[in-house]
Order: structure tokens, then C-alpha cells, then sequence
């Protein structure tokens, strides 16, 4: 276990060392000038100079990678050049909106998504199993931004056209000031995104669970007199597991990295709406430190999903 684990760690450093000189050398040779940026169409070529040699973009290309894997090794990703603050700082100060979006829609999704999924292969070519598949259908059909546009427009602006208020209109307030508030503003967002993911889930769980309920083994544990519950949710739900562990470490991966159209959408300044606000202001150091906190969740996530299948699979052990 340890040496399996001290593989994938040092695999996933890899990934993403080659993930950060991948990017900081796209940034490097791509159009604009950072100095120009700072110190103004009206700078002279003298104050130019000065600037580039304050920022370090004088220098070789391969010497500053070099002096910036340095840093990044001590958590310094720079400065911004629009801010003129840390990078880390920055993101740091976006994290809390994006993991309290995304845990949120994530218990919802799967308490909707799997159920449904369940229910639907349970009851196969039933009505159930047609509003199961209908349920999915709209879901996937969907875009999460008309979703989010039509929640507001039916939750927030008819009512508040009729004189009373029941959601926000968005943004985003922090979790230790007030918990109710925090929640309040938070609830259109969960449910907009876990709408969409849940018809992801379900259809994924429908599938699998056709599938394993099917088995053998299956069979057999009905034929021992095992209740439908225990054959449903001891057997079939525990090989059922193993695909959906794979997809939701995936999508936790990437909406934790940026969940960008929902933040959009409804005002929340999180860790997508600092990428978008970057790459608008061509803030180079800002969106690389973005980019390697996204890589570094895919490798986390796919570590800890690894390390899940070994213990709901014996076979993995």
C-alpha cells in the first residue's frame, strides 16, 4: 500500500511539473507585453526596461522557469501583475466559494442522481423507468447557464417584481459569518449545477446496475433468500460503486479547479470567475497559478480514487 501510494505520488508530481512548464512556456511565447501592461501606454521605453527587469522577464526563458518552480516549491506563485498582490493570496482568498459550491452540489446530485438511477433499473421498462429516463434526458439536454438564467428569472426576478424577495440574486457570503445567510445565497447555484450532474449520475448508475443485477452472482444470492433490499444494495450497489467513484473523483477534480459558467452566472466570486477576470486582463502569473491548482486536484483525485478501489474491490488488494 505504501509503495503504491508513493508511486502515484511521484507520479503525479510529474504530471504536474510537466503541466506547469507546459503552460508557463504557452504564456511565454503568446502576444502581450506584462510591462507594457503595468506601466501604461504612455511609459517610456527607459520605464519599460525597468519594469521588465523588476517582473524578471529580461531574463532566459529557461532561467525563469527555473526561478519560478523554485518558488512554487515554497508556495509563491508570483505576483499579479493587475493586482500587484501574491498569487496565492489571491486564489486562496477565492477557494471558499468554489469548495462551498461544489460540496454542496455534490451531496444534492448524488442523493438525487443515484436514487433515480437505482429506481429506474430496478423497474425496467416501467413507467418509473420512463420517468427515470426522462429525468435524464432533460438534464443532460440542458445547458447549466440556461438552467441558472431561468432560476433566476422564475426564483428571483418574478418575485421580486411581485414585492417580496425569496432567493438572491447571487454572490457569495462567507460560511463563519452567518451559516443560514451563507446557505441562502448558496441554494440556486447547488441546485442548478446538481440538476444537471444528477442526470450524469443517473444514467451512469441505470447502466451499471442493469448490468450487475444480471450476474451470476446475483442469482444466486436471490436463490439463498436474500431480500431484494440486501441483493440491491450488499451486491449490486457495491460493484455498482467503482464507476462512480471514477466519474465523481473526476468532476470533483475539474469543478474544484473552476466551476466557471455557474460562478458566472450567479455573481460568485470563486476560483472560475478569478480565471475568467485573468485570462480578460491577459494576468499571466494568475492564470498558471490557476491552472496548476486544477492539475493538482485532478492528481489528488485520481490518487484517492485509486486508493477507494482498493478497498471496495478485494481484487485491486
Amino acid at each position: 500500500m505504501i509503495r503504491f501510494l508513493l508511486r502515484r505520488l511521484f507520479f503525479g508530481l510529474g504530471v504536474l511539473v510537466a503541466l506547469s512548464a507546459f503552460v508557463f512556456f504557452l504564456f511565454f511565447v503568446a502576444p502581450g507585453d506584462p510591462a507594457r501592461m503595468i506601466a501604461g501606454d504612455k511609459a517610456t521605453e527607459i520605464q519599460l526596461e525597468q519594469v521588465r527587469k523588476n517582473l524578471g522577464v529580461d531574463r532566459p526563458i529557461i532561467e525563469q522557469y527555473a526561478g519560478f518552480i523554485a518558488k512554487v516549491a515554497t508556495g509563491d506563485l508570483g505576483y499579479s501583475y493587475r493586482n500587484q498582490q501574491p498569487v496565492a493570496q489571491i486564489i486562496l482568498r477565492r477557494i471558499p466559494a468554489t469548495l462551498s459550491l461544489v460540496a454542496g452540489a455534490v451531496v444534492l446530485w448524488l442523493c438525487i442522481g443515484i436514487p433515480i438511477g437505482i429506481s429506474s433499473a430496478r423497474n425496467a421498462g416501467s413507467l418509473r423507468d420512463r420517468a427515470g429516463q426522462a429525468f435524464i434526458l432533460v438534464g443532460l439536454s440542458f445547458p447549466t447557464f440556461v438552467l441558472g438564467m431561468m432560476s433566476l428569472y422564475f426564483l428571483y426576478f418574478l418575485p421580486r417584481k411581485s414585492g417580496f424577495t425569496l432567493f438572491p440574486a447571487g454572490g457569495y457570503r462567507a460560511f463563519s459569518s452567518d451559516l443560514l445567510t451563507w446557505a441562502w445565497h448558496l441554494v440556486l447555484p447547488w441546485t442548478t449545477l446538481a440538476l444537471t450532474m444528477a442526470a450524469v449520475y443517473a444514467r451512469l448508475t441505470r447502466g451499471q446496475m442493469l448490468e450487475v443485477m444480471g450476474e451470476d452472482y446475483i442469482r444466486t444470492a436471490r436463490a439463498k433468500g436474500a431480500s431484494e433490499r440486501a441483493v440491491v444494495w450488499r451486491h449490486g450497489m457495491r460493484a455498482t460503486l467503482t464507476p462512480l467513484v471514477t466519474q465523481l473523483g473526476a468532476d470533483i477534480a475539474l469543478l474544484l479547479g473552476g466551476a466557471i459558467v455557474i460562478e458566472q452566472v450567479y455573481g460568485l466570486q470563486g476560483v472560475g470567475a478569478l480565471a475568467v477576470q485573468a485570462v480578460n486582463n491577459q494576468d499571466r502569473p494568475i492564470i498558471i497559478g490557476v491552472v496548476l491548482l486544477g492539475g493538482t486536484f485532478i492528481v489528488l483525485a485520481n490518487i484517492l480514487v485509486d486508493l477507494l478501489y482498493l478497498l471496495l474491490d478485494p481484487r485491486m488488494r
